[in-house]
């Protein structure tokens, strides 16, 4: 019985790690950028003589879903949407490089360009700051320029240019912060044809009708491996009765 038992707490444990991403997925339905992930499973062998031919199933984020959500146009000067499947460089919490699709910029007090999560935007030359300005624009290539506070409208002045990616061809992962980094380190170039659309934001891609159906789906997968565990305790006990002997 110990088999049945072991199997059975596999797929339990697959059941939760299926339901906590799902639940991620649905909780960030809303968020700006955001990826949905994938989890599948995948078998972990037991390592051992005798033990070749048992295997645990392990289901974890393996990947993420890299299609375009829906994109809105807000005309606020500092939202982008990126086109394709260009990725805005970023600075992580740890320093690195990473790489998101979230595109509503905000301006610190100290003019630091940040992301709605609060991660600096990188430009060719590392964090990207803007000085005072009466108005900023971002054109297609992600260049940024902006009028000076009192400056002349007609004179605009070019005080950086965004970073942009493409991960097509370079192996990137989803991290546990909702940003992309190279796998093994490193950083990605920046990709010339690369573009944004200034003006408007991409939302999240999670298909919620989806999310649900797979929560109900891990649900039950729960509660099934829950019977064959309650199962296997009655039979063992059944099988321990008649090899007891009567007093």
């Amino acid at each position: 019985m110990d088999r049945l038992v072991y199997t059975s707490l596999s797929a339990l444990r697959g059941a939760m790690a299926r339901q906590a991403s799902t639940a991620n997925n649905l909780a960030n339905a809303n968020t700006v950028g955001f990826r949905a992930e994938i989890a599948n499973q995948r078998a972990l062998w037991v390592q051992g003589q005798g033990f070749d031919a048992r295997a645990l199933a392990s289901e974890e984020v393996l990947a993420a879903d890299m299609s375009e959500g829906v994109v809105s146009e807000t005309g606020r000067a500092l939202d982008i949407a990126m086109e394709g499947d260009a990725l805005l460089a970023v600075q992580a919490d740890n320093g690195e490089e990473a790489y998101t699709r979230r595109g509503d910029l905000q301006l610190s007090d100290t003019g630091l360009l940040t992301t709605g999560a609060g991660n600096p935007v990188l430009g060719d030359q590392g964090p990207v700051t803007l000085p005072p300005a009466d108005s900023v624009k971002i054109d297609k290539d992600g260049t940024i320029w902006i009028v000076p506070t009192g400056g002349d409208p007609n004179l605009p002045q070019q005080v950086g240019r965004l970073k942009l990616t493409s991960p097509v061809g370079s192996n990137v992962a989803k991290g546990l912060d909702g940003l992309f980094r190279v796998v093994g380190g490193g950083a990605l170039p920046a990709d010339p044809l690369a573009s944004v659309n200034a003006g408007s934001l991409e939302g999240s891609n999670v298909n919620p009708t989806k999310a649900l159906v797979d929560m109900v789906e891990a649900s039950r997968a729960w509660d099934q491996q829950l019977k064959l565990i309650t199962t296997t305790r009655e039979l063992d006990s059944a099988t321990a009765d008649l090899m007891r002997l009567p007093s």
